[in-house]
């Protein structure tokens, strides 16, 4: 929560980000981050993702303006990718940039560095949700005038967004077999 008051406080002091810019944050690996491993919780790598997402969001321009029209930013899936532990007391810095979007969802990457290496990578979809339900994106994008397509999404991201969508159906098809 600290984290987060601190984000809102200081996001205008980082500048503007262009929306499919990179947002940079520098953490540190406190006692309250670490696992019975004494290495960083596998949970927490995507707390702290919902800190740089809300860094990208709000310096782009796109979730204050959403915000003030009632719409939330709601994460619908994650994903996530450890390669090296990230140990108490350990600098990072995490980087995070919307690799694209489709009619729902907006795709951002999150990449957790120690120096040169990436520690972890986590992948999220997010819509934006008002009272009317989701808001497609490109509603979303004309309140910052962006009108351009998406960027291809990395096969990876494809990969994923595809599983994810075969999954919900699957959830789907189960639940109505069970009535």
């Amino acid at each position: 929560m600290l984290r987060m008051l601190w984000m809102l406080l200081t996001y205008r002091s980082r500048g503007p980000l262009p929306l499919l810019g990179t947002s940079r944050l520098s953490g540190r690996v406190w006692p309250n981050d670490l696992d019975s491993n004494l290495h960083m919780n596998n949970g927490r790598y995507f707390t702290l993702a919902d800190l740089g997402r809300f860094d990208h969001g709000l310096r782009s321009g796109l979730w204050e303006r959403a915000l003030k029209r009632g719409w939330r930013p709601v994460a619908g899936d994650c994903s996530g990718r450890f390669s090296a532990s990230l140990q108490p007391f350990a600098r990072y810095e995490l980087e995070s940039r919307l690799l694209g979007w489709d009619a729902k969802w907006f795709f951002i990457e999150h990449r957790y560095k120690l120096g040169d290496r990436v520690a972890a990578v986590v992948a999220v979809r997010y819509l934006l949700l008002g009272k009317q339900g989701p808001v497609p994106t490109a509603q979303a994008l004309a309140l910052i005038d962006h009108r351009e397509p998406s960027p291809e999404l990395p096969e990876w991201i494809a990969g994923w967004r595809d599983a994810q969508d075969a999954l919900v159906g699957q959830l789907k098809r189960d639940a109505g077999s069970r009535r």
